[in-house]
């Protein structure tokens, strides 16, 4: 990345002392910045136009784990350019992401990625209304690089500044693309989080459900890896969980490995997939003694144990929104006639857990709704678009130079107002939709 040490030259008089970046712009990419940002003569931002009919253009910043996302959308839903760094390979073969290292990679790339994002929308940044980017929660170290670089943006380009809530933004991408109204049910599953929750408005969310331990993507990588999925060639250079949910498809017995139900005697709609992946840990374990595995082998039945693995993780997802969904029945929280779920995050990009909820939703009366797979993981349209969700409901928008400055990342931060209490006080007990027919040959 070419980093912003001192300015030189007239381009930006104002911000010398800006230090953001490592090393000097070349004289070549002075020349594109000077074509794509204004000359700045004051340091206030342009107030917004409510006036005018022309859509609202936000451009949006990516960076909370291991990608590095830009993304300009505007408020007709429509994409206008787009760019992402993907760090996947580097990290597979450092058998999980380290911090630092994503740290430096976005720092490396953040600045060619927003340049190929406004080229690919053939757009300067004046012709941006604000600016967004994810300040919480995800890593630290990778949230200061796009909250930093997202608020110079709007120094020098005195445009607006939008703080997105990460899991906020994959809530409401499904917006974009499909008729999604308010109130409705949306289901969070990534590698760094498990969210059930009630989407009111914009910026009102009511949590349901949190994962007490594990993530349910972070117990799919640490179970293909402690597998050895990857020393099967086709695996090689496929994401963990995409590589077991393939496994998976390649069972012969899916139900030979046994995985009990997880949080049975409680009645809330919280997860837990610490003990799913232990139970999988202890397959493993049990068949390399069996089978007398040493170094890379694999065992013979990896296949089947993928299946049952994912098949455990499935039903838990599924038995734990039932019960959301029965809650909100029990409280009439959303309207009878249009029930929804959007499911969003990196782990809904799985088909077979789609599909078990697709079974869950047509026996409870919901709509299911995903996103597109790639506005499922993590990107910077999810963040545009949240960004104009917010500039159109004026929603945390900050226009003042002195409050745009004192935004801060957040490495944890909790969605909307916690209601898990109350789903735990209303004591539900449900009889669980099956989903077992998903392996029917």
């Amino acid at each position: 990345m070419y980093l912003l040490q001192k300015n030189t030259g007239r381009m930006l008089p104002r911000f010398t002392n800006v230090i953001f970046y490592k090393a000097p712009i070349p004289c070549c990419k002075m020349r594109y910045l000077r074509k794509i940002l204004p000359r700045i003569s004051a340091m206030t931002v342009h107030s917004r136009n409510f006036i005018s009919d022309k859509p609202v253009v936000v451009l949006g910043i990516e960076t909370s784990c291991d990608d590095t996302g830009c993304g300009i959308v505007n408020s007709n839903g429509t994409i206008l350019g787009e760019a992402i760094h993907s760090q996947q390979i580097i990290h597979l073969n450092n058998g999980g992401i380290i911090p630092p290292i994503a740290r430096d990679l976005h720092s490396k790339h953040i600045t060619e990625i927003c340049e190929n994002a406004l080229n690919s929308a053939n757009m300067k940044l004046r012709d941006v209304d604000a600016i967004a980017a994810t300040v919480k929660p995800g890593l630290p170290q990778s949230l200061l690089i796009g909250t930093k670089f997202g608020k110079y943006l709007s120094k020098i380009g005195r445009k607006p500044f939008i703080p997105i809530h990460h899991m906020e933004a994959h809530a409401l991408t499904a917006r974009m693309v499909h008729k999604v109204d308010f109130p409705f049910l949306v289901l969070l599953i990534s590698g760094g989080h498990c969210l059930l929750a009630l989407v009111e408005k914009v910026d009102k969310f009511y949590l349901l459900g949190a994962s007490i331990d594990d993530a349910p993507g972070e117990a799919f990588d640490k179970v293909a890896r402690r597998s050895k999925l990857h020393n099967i060639p086709d695996f090689y250079d496929i994401c963990s969980g995409a590589a077991l949910e393939i496994a998976a498809t390649r069972a012969t017995d899916p139900e030979q490995f046994y995985f009990p139900p997880s949080l049975c005697q409680y009645r809330n709609c919280n997860f837990s997939f610490a003990g799913i992946k232990s139970r999988a840990i202890y397959h493993l374990i049990k068949e390399e003694k069996r089978h007398n595995i040493v170094g890379d082998s694999i065992i013979p039945d990896i296949y089947n144990l993928c299946a049952a693995f994912q098949m455990a993780i499935s039903r838990h997802i599924c038995n734990r929104t039932q019960r959301a969904m029965e809650y909100i029945q029990m409280k009439n929280l959303l309207p009878m006639e249009n029930k929804t779920l959007v499911v969003s995050g990196g782990v809904a990009c799985n088909n077979f857990i789609a599909n078990a909820l697709n079974i869950i939703c047509s026996e409870m009366g919901y709509n299911l709704v995903r996103p597109p797979p790639k506005l499922c993981t993590d990107n910077g349209i999810m963040v545009a678009w949240n960004g104009v969700e917010r500039y159109m409901a004026n929603s945390d928008i900050l226009t003042n130079p002195e409050d745009i400055e004192k935004v801060d990342i957040n490495q944890k931060a909790p969605l909307g107002e916690n209601w898990i209490e109350r789903v735990t006080e209303a004591n539900l007990k449900c009889k669980w939709i099956q989903i077992k027919k998903l392996y029917a040959k």
